[in-house]
């Protein structure tokens, strides 16, 4: 008696269009086998696409037909040979390699007799057919999404902060889902000032809810679709962009200011950061010995790496790195601003219109203090509920959480505020000193800044023993600077 093993597929939507159901399938293949007597080794049922063979069931199918022994040929039946494969190059290969195991694929509703060799061009169409219907159904799906954008439908499932709606007249829709929505704005309002950075404002999202991972933050923080602007791809390399019929959750202008802001300022790594920050003077100081400009590296040591300026020529010179810093700091810090520079300074302040970037952070300061206000009534409003016996355990303490997320951000917020308003203060003060040591935020200034400033202003003569330093002041710049103690006219 033949054997053989039975498999049935469906996937969810030709079970629906076309009603090829597991029981109907198998129902024919088992009084198929009765007829022909032909013995049923085993039934696999399968629920899963036919674009490949990496299918749960075809799996175990493969696994019982290298484990069994026997010798005798085998088949593997089927209703028709879409059930098989809708690839028509992964069907070829998986056929020869049935044959391998002495086992014929067979469907009963178009069979092949692989004894005769004209049958090839039938299988040939037989398979070549499931694979054409899938490209021609991708295709009018590719189609219908692009026309949907077209017309301002975002046709995709709805992004992070929306939700997919059907309306009464059928069509697809998204809108606003809170309470994402409303955090995916306030991050958005935030890159837009420029005061965090963005794995700060994640963090901060993340603590007032927002779920997501890194990666898909960033693909959200550059999503055009939360302007209301829906992007279509005309080739590689050209997109354009339909105004949406869903309902924004920006502005177009701050979604564009965002992408500015995000892709203006590119971090350099910690590695080279550092190095320029130890090493500032590299390039400016000349080897006393073979007259060489030094370089700058960390030495190994025992327990811990040294800095030093050397030479990289043979006279092998090397100079402690921090003790060169230290002196030309301290030389830098005995400059002050002459007294003429201050006047014009003051007039450059007042030409910058700071009374009215002190009265917008005045604003704003009054701003954050009226939500901060909103946020403990909010709290004491659901403390009373809560008392009450009004409002559940569990939705007080969810409202408590949001609460005391929203206050210790915009507390920060506060503090940045206050922050920026000291500043200008500080700078308001500029015009009555008698004199301005404006060298003394040397150290905290970043490795770019402070590489600029001693290009512009280089040591001069440097004695590598003592440390004593004389700096390099041009015309224009002896002018406006002079030493602590010199006349400052």
């Amino acid at each position: 008696m033949k054997t053989t093993y039975l498999y049935v597929r469906v996937s969810t939507d030709e079970q629906k269009r076309k009603g090829y159901s597991l029981p109907e399938q198998e129902d024919r293949l088992l009084k198929y086998c009765k007829e022909n007597n032909i013995e049923v080794k085993g039934i696999y049922r399968e629920d899963f696409s036919a674009k490949n063979f990496n299918r749960p069931e075809w799996k175990k199918l493969m696994e019982a037909i290298k484990s069994n022994s026997s010798k005798n040929d085998k088949s593997i039946l089927f209703i028709k040979w879409d059930r098989f494969s809708r690839n028509i190059e992964y069907a070829y290969e998986m056929i020869g390699m049935l044959r391998k195991y002495r086992t014929t694929a067979m469907a009963i509703d178009q069979p092949i007799d692989f004894s005769v060799p004209e049958s090839t061009v039938m299988l040939a169409v037989y398979l070549s057919i499931p694979e054409a219907e899938n490209n021609r159904r991708a295709l009018n799906t590719a189609n219908g999404i692009r026309r949907a954008k077209q017309m301002g439908r975002y046709p995709n499932r709805a992004p992070l902060g929306f939700i997919n709606l059907t309306t009464v007249d059928g069509k697809k829709i998204i809108a606003p889902k809170q309470p994402e929505a409303g955090i995916i704005r306030r991050v958005f309002n935030l890159l837009a000032k420029n005061t965090y950075t963005i794995e700060e404002i994640r963090q901060i999202a993340y603590d007032m809810g927002l779920k997501c991972s890194r990666s898909h933050f960033f693909r959200i923080i550059r999503n055009s679709i939360y302007c209301g602007l829906i992007p279509i791809k005309l080739n590689s390399e050209e997109q354009e962009m339909i105004k949406g019929t869903h309902e924004p959750l920006i502005s177009e202008a701050l979604f564009y200011e965002v992408q500015g802001v995000i892709t203006a300022k590119r971090k350099i790594t910690s590695k080279k950061d550092h190095l320029k920050a130890t090493f500032f003077l590299r390039g400016l100081l000349v080897c006393p010995i073979c007259d060489r400009r030094l370089s700058g590296s960390f030495s190994k040591g025992t327990t811990k790496r040294y800095p030093y300026y050397h030479c990289l020529g043979r006279c092998k010179t090397r100079i402690n790195a921090l003790f060169l810093n230290d002196c030309y700091q301290r030389k830098l810090q005995q400059l002050v601003i002459s007294n003429g520079a201050v006047d014009l300074f003051k007039l450059i302040l007042e030409n910058c219109n700071t009374n009215t970037h002190k009265t917008e952070y005045f604003q704003n300061r009054g701003q954050t203090v009226r939500k901060l206000n909103e946020q403990e009534l909010i709290l004491s409003k659901a403390r009373k509920l809560f008392v009450a016996d009004i409002l559940k355990l569990d939705d007080y303490g969810e409202l408590k959480r949001e609460c005391h997320v929203n206050s210790k951000h915009l507390k920060r917020e506060l503090r940045n505020i206050n922050s920026k308003l000291k500043d200008i203060e500080e700078k308001c003060q500029l015009g009555i000193r008698s004199f301005v040591n404006i060298f003394q935020g040397f150290p905290n200034l970043d490795p770019a800044d402070k590489k600029y400033l001693v290009n512009l202003i280089p040591p001069h003569r440097v004695d590598f023993n003592t440390g004593d330093i004389s700096l390099n002041l041009d015309g224009a710049l002896s002018k406006i600077l002079v030493m602590k103690g010199q006349p400052k006219n």
